[in-house]
């Protein structure tokens, strides 16, 4: 093996390939291999999350700023929808982490301090209020007004 993982990740995955490739097994760097396709799996878990707690927070916005609703919020909220859609679609062994109510939860955190920064607000429930369904719905905007009772 003439470059390391430690000195080069891109030249050491290119031999890599090369390796596995033309049948040189044993030359492999098996340990490292595998750690690179499990933060695969993380890395596609980590975009899931980080759509999903931009829809939120967008969603958030929109129900907590009705004032300011606009179609840019629209488009953003959109495009994280179909976005998820397509993640789900070409991964669907993500699907569970959108049914697992601790993913939500670190989701919705990420979310909600997305809205305190972006509106300087800090009214905001400390979980969600919304169905997956609802969050996932092509149209589907929250409608409460600041004040009103979920």
């Amino acid at each position: 093996m003439a470059t390391t993982y430690e000195h080069d990740i891109v030249a050491w995955a290119k031999e890599q390939a090369n390796l596995l490739r033309s049948g040189q097994l044993s030359a492999i760097d098996i340990e490292h291999i595998a750690e690179e396709i499990e933060d695969v799996g993380k890395s596609e878990q980590r975009e899931l999350a980080s759509r999903m707690a931009v829809l939120l927070a967008h969603l958030l916005k929109w129900q907590y700023q009705s004032a300011r609703q606009s179609s840019s919020w629209q488009r953003t909220i959109k495009e994280q929808r179909k976005a998820i859609a397509r993640r789900l679609k070409n991964t669907p062994s993500l699907k569970t982490s959108i049914h697992d109510l601790e993913w939500l939860a670190d989701a919705w955190g990420d979310a909600v301090s997305i809205a305190v920064s972006e509106t300087g607000m800090d009214c905001f429930p400390e979980s969600c209020p919304w169905t997956i369904d609802d969050i996932l719905s092509e149209g589907w905007l929250p409608s409460m007004n600041v004040g009103e009772q979920p």
